[in-house]
């Protein structure tokens, strides 16, 4: 009940600019749980939800790194718009983008922290893409490929 509850809860506030408390208790009372204030203020403590403006300039409840997230989603988009080729190399995966779009694409894989890749190196055109292993070449590059090709 208490994860089908807060799983609402994340719904609800990712759907909607909820402002208070009560606003919270009463979008959750019409979806059928009937709530106290306590158990919304622990389920705002164990959700680790904050407050951030929205764009109408009031505060709403959203889960904490929410803002990371915006962040990574534009980082995203701009590696699916200019990345040109994915490819093996050696132990490297080398990754192709538009010139001048390389520091840009290279900072998305940063972001997204896959446990495969020790690091990045971007020039202006062209990303080396350094792996933890050998052989986890294949893995980075349909992570990487699976991002770039989400257009396509």
């Amino acid at each position: 009940m208490k994860q089908g509850r807060q799983g609402i809860i994340l719904e609800v506030i990712d759907k909607y600019d909820v402002e208070t408390q009560d606003e919270l208790s009463a979008i959750l009372k019409e979806k059928g749980y009937e709530v106290t204030q306590a158990t919304i203020s622990r389920d705002i403590k164990e959700l680790k939800l904050v407050k951030v403006q929205s764009a109408n300039g009031t505060y709403k409840y959203a889960a904490s790194g929410k803002e990371q997230m915006g962040k990574l989603d534009v980082f995203k988009r701009v590696f699916r718009d200019t990345v040109i080729s994915v490819e093996p190399a050696a132990s490297l995966v080398v990754v192709r983008t538009m010139t001048g779009s390389a520091n840009a694409a290279a900072e998305a894989i940063d972001e997204l922290e896959l446990d495969d890749v020790a690091g990045t190196i971007a020039g202006d055109n062209t990303i080396f893409v350094a792996v933890r292993e050998e052989g986890m070449q294949k893995r980075v590059i349909d992570e990487l490929s699976k991002m770039s090709s989400s257009k396509r």
